[in-house]
């Protein structure tokens, strides 16, 4: 699996191959290619080149999927007793990019299966909810066949009697 950082808007990104990387907003058109030649550096197994600032002779190639705005972020700032409250909102544009190709211009290779499908907040819930009915599944097991203890009311201390 050959991997790379790249740079882009100032921002550094790590592009594997087949996966998809936000970056900050291009002005390209979905389905248009587009090259990242600001390498700093790139791994392929045990091959590594690192760049002194950049690699040179290596590319990553890229296509566009789709223009994007991310989540809104509020922005509220005030001065007590003064009556001054200001409040704004900004939401980020970026551009999602799917890498096709990384390596030097005019290598013929063909590029191995995508890597992995990321964990996103949404299935990790799932996992958790499944892990949490795993553990409701054994409960039952684990029955011993006695009655919790009732919990009664805290006793009053003796301790101020004279």
């Amino acid at each position: 699996m050959r991997y790379a950082i790249v740079e882009s808007g100032g921002k550094q990104y790590r592009a594997v191959e087949g996966s998809i990387v936000e970056v900050d907003r291009l002005a390209r058109e979905i389905g248009k290619k587009v090259d990242l030649e600001r390498v700093l550096f790139m791994g392929d197994g045990d091959e590594v080149l690192v760049g002194m600032p950049l690699v040179s002779g290596v590319k990553v190639t890229a296509t566009v999927l789709e223009h994007v705005r991310g989540p809104k972020v509020i922005s509220f700032r005030y001065r007590p007793k003064k009556r001054i409250r200001t409040k704004a909102g900004h939401r980020q544009e970026y551009t999602r990019l799917k890498i096709e190709f990384i390596g030097k211009p005019g290598e013929d290779r063909k590029v191995g299966q995508p890597p992995e499908k990321q964990e996103t907040p949404s299935s990790r819930k799932e996992r958790s909810m499944d892990s949490s009915n795993k553990v409701a599944e054994k409960a039952p097991e684990a029955k011993t066949g006695r009655k919790p203890a009732a919990r009664s009311a805290p006793k009053k201390s003796d301790a101020k009697k004279k």
